[in-house]
């Protein structure tokens, strides 16, 4: 008697619209000599309790969620992935603002400003 194991794909815990997937691109063409990739983070901040934040990163963490985008690679601290599973992170640029944009399902509230949420 042979058994089988099958595994799935896990999906990606955030989808990049192509926007994001270009912002993170030019994010690498100017990035620092060490810089391997950007990570998304939520740190606790703002009014709601925690925040979005985006910075260079020198060296993977073996807790970190990596996704590989054209380009370069998005890193998802390991703490912070459990706030962002489902979430969409675009990049929007008008004639007032540029930045990331997140639709997180899981965030049941967010400050006036835009610029923290709360799980």
């Amino acid at each position: 008697m042979t058994t089988e194991t099958k595994t799935r794909a896990r999906p990606t815990a955030v989808i990049l619209t192509s926007s994001a997937e270009a912002r993170i691109a030019h994010l690498m063409q100017q990035a620092p000599a060490e810089a391997i990739g950007v990570k998304l983070s939520t740190p606790r901040r703002g009014c709601s309790g925690l925040a979005y934040s985006v910075d260079y990163v020198s060296e993977a963490n073996s807790f970190d969620e990596r996704i590989d985008a054209p380009g370069g690679t998005l890193f998802i601290d390991g703490a912070s992935v459990l706030y962002l599973v489902g979430s969409t992170m675009d990049w929007q640029e008008d004639d007032f603002t540029a930045g990331f944009v997140f639709n997180n399902p899981n965030a049941k509230g967010s400050c006036g400003c835009g610029e923290s949420f709360t799980i």
